[in-house]
């Protein structure tokens, strides 16, 4: 069974005609690179000893024809190159954003870097640079070296030794430098992805005087990013230094040889200067390569993580269109863990919801209540049980399609850099009568009014001149754009003052008479009173589930119960029960 490739190597394989015209382009430069040596040769033996001056004039016309031909095919081939990195990018740099941005949701942001971005644009930059053309190069050695042989055995046998002695020290240069590389560029990436982050915190850090250390810390893993491409680069200066020493030296040695043989009359003296320039040619590739070898160490690093990235992170399929949701939500003993992991945060919660019903999740903290709501977005998948939207499990939907019938409100508000308008309709069309219903139901209209360029103002990503609390009920208008049936909202008072409260009850009870089935996660008892359901957990499993009074009545009598049977120390002294603090019904 043939092994199925990835999309990189299907794109390259797709390339491979390109790679067989430059392939047979070198062919030809090679082939035109023997004219600097027979035009000394026929120089030597023909227009010196002749001393025809017409001759000499033709052989140098010839020449500049040959030489030309082969500029303008260098030329060409590196065009073909720039056309096949182009392709690549083109075909890949959405796979490959799309792959990175996966990579960041699977693992909760741990793992949010453009470093995939970056490895596609580095692959590209060595593909259409000239030391990708050395291994195209390469193949035609035996040629020159055969060519040697034909002048004079010697002069092969020179060419046969140095070649040697330059690949032992190419492979040389690949063992004690490849490991060192690549755990210098891994420790690069993780110094750069911690600098991403602390610049992402940089209010945190300026606040509480952290700059100094954390500044430390970076310096600590840059200077280990530095030792190592220290070490590298000596051992490669010193190989490449050798490399170029002992070309120099055997070309001047084959000249000496050249001399020798022509004094014996074995040669001409054409073929004496024939012969260095050969050489010369004959070992430019291997030089050139062993000159390269980081950057060709770094595009194989590359080329690996990519592929690794693509291996892993597969290409979402295409799904068949299914019909707007109504909004019905059932888990079926679902089990939910943080991408990555085997350990369950959600264990084997089971509930109905239908279509239009408002719930409440309520529970400590880390009792798996974001974990479930990332699942019922399919943001996150189950390990075991089902996550069904309107009887189909939610990763059968086709997100760009879903993605219009949902709305989210995380806890960590982010906004995107462009204008209000443009984030509250989540980036697409903007349809300004949608825009400003979202805006007003989420109570924050006259807010934005009172801005600069009211909606026009544009913002950055971390929401710019507004507050905490304004870019929650900016975020809680681009929930609800576009009237979705399905919303879930995580803490949406978190950031909320007086005001803003009472604009989320009123856009509450606005979406409970939409019909929208809704998820709202809270720790604030005052959200509770717009929920027709509430469901608690605790420790990711579901303690309760059903109507809110019901419930909050359970929850109080059990609070009682636990109360009570607290010692009277222990009550002296403060301590309270470990179930959910209690809450009145509405």
């Amino acid at each position: 069974m043939e092994k199925k490739k990835t999309d990189l190597e299907a794109v390259l394989h797709a390339c491979r005609s390109s790679f067989i015209g430059i392939g047979l382009f070198s062919m030809f430069i090679n082939l035109l690179m023997l004219t600097p040596a027979i035009y000394m040769l026929q120089v030597y033996d023909r227009v010196v000893t002749s001393g025809s001056e017409s001759t000499l004039l033709m052989l140098t016309l010839v020449m500049l024809l040959m030489m030309t031909t082969m500029g303008g095919l260098e030329w060409v081939r590196s065009r073909i190159m720039v056309r096949v990195s182009t392709k690549l990018d083109s075909l890949l740099g959405g796979r490959f954003y799309d792959a990175s941005f996966k990579q960041a949701l699977y693992s909760g942001g741990m793992q949010a870097s453009a470093q995939p971005l970056s490895d596609l644009t580095g692959l590209r930059q060595f593909m259409t640079g000239n030391g990708l053309f050395a291994f195209f190069d390469s193949p035609w050695v035996p040629i020159y070296i055969g060519i040697m042989f034909i002048f004079h055995p010697w002069f092969g046998w020179v060419a046969i030794a140095s070649v040697i002695i330059l690949a032992t020290i190419a492979v040389i240069n690949e063992k004690i430098t490849s490991k060192v590389l690549k755990e210098a560029n891994q420790e690069h990436m993780a110094a750069t992805q911690f600098t991403n982050k602390n610049l992402r915190n940089a209010e945190v850090v300026e606040s509480m005087g952290m700059l100094g250390r954390i500044r430390d810390r970076w310096q600590e893993k840059n200077r280990k990013v530095l030792a190592m491409q220290g070490i590298a680069s000596d051992r490669a200066g010193v190989l490449t230094s050798m490399s170029k020493t002992i070309r120099m030296i055997v070309q001047s040695l084959v000249l000496g040889l050249g001399a020798y043989l022509a004094i014996s009359q074995e040669i001409t003296p054409g073929l004496m200067i024939a012969g260095s320039i050969l050489l010369g040619r004959a070992l430019a590739p291997i030089d050139q390569m062993i000159g390269v070898w980081k950057q060709f160490v770094g595009a194989r690093g590359q080329y690996q993580r990519l592929n690794e990235m693509l291996k892993k992170i597969g290409e979402d399929p295409e799904r068949m269109s299914l019909p707007v949701p109504e909004g019905h939500v059932q888990a079926d003993n679902v089990v939910i863990a943080p991408p990555g992991t085997r350990t369950p945060v959600v264990k084997g919660v089971s509930f109905n919801v239908e279509a239009g019903d408002m719930v409440g999740i309520i529970g400590p903290s880390a009792a798996g209540k974001t974990t479930l709501a990332r699942a019922i977005l399919g943001i996150w998948p189950a390990l075991s049980g089902k996550i069904r939207l309107d009887s189909a499990d939610v990763f059968q939907w086709d997100r760009e399609e879903l993605g219009d019938h949902i709305g989210y409100l995380p806890q960590d508000i982010e906004l995107f850099d462009g204008t209000i308008s443009d984030n509250i309709a989540r980036f697409g069309e903007v349809d300004p009568d949608e825009v400003v219903r979202a805006a007003k139901q989420a109570g924050v209209h006259e807010m934005i009014l009172q801005l600069p360029e009211g909606y026009d103002t544009v913002i950055g990503a971390s929401g710019g001149v507004l507050s905490g609390g304004q870019r929650q009920r900016i975020g809680l208008a681009r929930a609800l754009y576009g009237s979705p049936r399905l919303i879930v909202l995580d803490e949406p008072n978190s950031n909320l003052d007086d005001q803003g409260e009472a604009a989320l009850a009123v856009a509450l009870q606005s979406i409970k008479e939409s019909g929208a089935t809704t998820f709202i996660i809270t720790h604030r008892a005052s959200v509770l009173a717009q929920v027709q359901k509430l469901m608690v957990l605790k420790e990711g499993a579901l303690v309760t589930f059903g109507d809110r009074d019901k419930v909050l009545a359970e929850l109080n009598q059990a609070q009682g119960r636990g109360a009570a049977q607290q010692s009277p120390q222990s009550i002296r002294s403060g301590a309270r029960p470990a179930a959910v603090s209690p809450v009145k019904p509405a």
